[in-house]
């Protein structure tokens, strides 16, 4: 692994990382999750690094780890955050992360005194974490299920750009087979439901919870949120709302001005990925590719009154080099439907 990131790849001393964390001080702590605590740290270099430290000691957990370490090796993708190196003569592992400084997603729509977030500005990120889910599905080798897709494990960089993170649960598929079994394991309310009953885990989960991620965006809410009565799924709340005709009652009031037929495009890819029938849903390529093809909508106004020019732009082929898809005929019409239904 060393030899493959060159220098890039840090075997750190133990006392190296207590002197980058104040010894694992509480007021340096980032976040904190099921598979271990996650500290600011700055090296000697002055360098900002994130740090990853195992909570407690079992074999399961140290297994874990070692299998982040193992994917994150080999990911190379601007949208998935970069493991620096590891810590290991220690028995709590320590992993250490460039770090990622405008907190996660989830901050910056469920945040209560967030400013104004724009429809482009939140598609713009949604777009990217679908690149890099994208990738690990259809050109790693062999292909990465995250597991654990949520708001909370897509990070913004100084730019805002999106980065995904936390590859704890993450497994590698089989190259010779479309499922297979495992333990199930998630987070409540992004969960896929085919997943939780079968425990045949595929890359089709993962585009389930991603269609949660959508719904965020889309109505800045949470995957469980209290509507004054009682706690209500959004998933379930958001589909009985688009069939009875009545999105604009769960959709967040910040875009309730903003192109409705747009909207309507993406709460129809939203709903795609959330078909209780994985084998249903589209393929994360070609979701990213359908968020890359209704943002050129956006960059180009003109065309929204135009629908010879619309459906042009959604099927011109993709300039994303770092994706390199094919199309997907039959979810642009989809989404070609729900922007002319909302004319």
């Amino acid at each position: 692994m060393k030899s493959e990131h060159g220098c890039a790849f840090t075997i750190s001393k133990e006392e190296e990382l207590k002197e980058a964390t104040n010894n694992f001080d509480a007021k340096d702590i980032l976040g904190e999750g099921g598979n271990g605590t996650v500290y600011k740290g700055t090296l000697k270099n002055n360098e900002d690094v994130a740090i990853k430290r195992c909570k407690i000691i079992d074999e399961r957990q140290k297994k874990e780890f070692g299998k982040e370490i193992l994917i994150l090796s080999q990911i190379n993708h601007k949208n998935i955050v970069r493991i620096l190196g590891c810590c290991l003569e220690v028995e709590i592992p320590i992993l250490v992360y460039e770090f990622i400084p405008k907190g996660t997603l989830f901050d910056l729509i469920h945040s209560y005194n967030a400013s104004h977030i724009s429809l482009s500005f939140r598609l713009r990120i949604a777009q990217e974490a679908a690149e890099a889910l994208a990738y690990l599905h259809s050109w790693a080798s062999p292909p990465i299920v995250h597991r654990d897709v949520k708001s909370s494990n897509i990070l913004l960089d100084d730019n805002f750009s999106a980065k995904v993170s936390d590859f704890g649960a993450s497994v590698l598929a089989p190259l010779d087979q479309d499922q297979f079994v495992t333990l199930v394991q998630g987070t409540r309310g992004y969960l896929d439901p085919e997943y939780m009953q079968t425990g045949q885990l595929t890359v089709q989960s993962d585009v389930y919870s991603f269609g949660m991620v959508l719904l965020e965006v889309l109505t800045r809410k949470k995957a469980f949120y209290w509507d004054g009565t009682e706690e209500r799924s959004l998933s379930s709340a958001f589909l009985s709302a688009m069939k009875v005709n009545k999105l604009r009652e769960i959709l967040d009031d910040q875009i309730m001005n903003e192109d409705v037929n747009l909207i309507n495009a993406v709460a129809e890819l939203a709903r795609e990925c959330l078909n209780m029938e994985g084998e249903k849903r589209p393929e994360m390529r070609e979701v990213a590719e359908t968020l890359d093809r209704l943002r050129k909508t956006m960059k180009q106004p003109w065309v929204h009154d135009n629908p010879e020019e619309i459906e042009r732009l959604l099927c011109e082929p993709s300039t994303n080099k770092e994706l390199q898809m094919t199309s997907y005929h039959s979810l642009e019409e989809k989404a070609m439907l729900a922007m002319e239904s909302g004319r």
